[in-house]
């Protein structure tokens, strides 16, 4: 599907809480975004800006981008093909691998020790699991 201004804005009003502030670079896609949340910042990239300072706040993508980046990454190396309907599969590995990361203070054993807790009692088969 092409990345259009309508569909954009329905995709990100759809799972975005309406109460956040929006963080973008300044492509066109985000135009009238403020309508919909609290506040929306954006860097201009185009203009060598890639964070800045506001009353207190840092304004930058460079998270999202980040993460995007990696799990563009896993998905042309590692899985290569995701059908549609299993999207929100791999997006929840890479937000469990996102938010467990080193960098957060999260090292192998607290990992480990994370997923085996997410699986206490629970039986996975692919019938349980098909999208309904």
């Amino acid at each position: 599907m092409q990345a259009t201004k309508v569909n954009v804005a329905a995709l990100v009003t759809e799972n975005v809480h309406h109460e956040s502030t929006l963080y973008t670079d300044e492509s066109k896609l985000y135009g009238g975004m403020i309508d919909h949340f609290a506040a929306h910042e954006s860097v201009k990239h185009t203009g060598g800006e890639y964070v800045r300072y506001e009353a207190g706040a840092v304004i930058h993508s460079n998270t999202i981008e980040s993460y995007f980046s990696v799990f563009k990454r896993g998905m042309r190396g590692t899985y290569q093909h995701c059908a549609e309907k299993h999207l929100h599969r791999y997006l929840a590995e890479f937000d469990f691998r996102h938010n467990s990361r080193v960098a957060l203070g999260v090292n192998d054993e607290a990992r480990a020790g994370r997923i085996l807790d997410g699986v206490v009692g629970k039986r996975l088969t692919y019938e349980t699991t098909k999208a309904r």
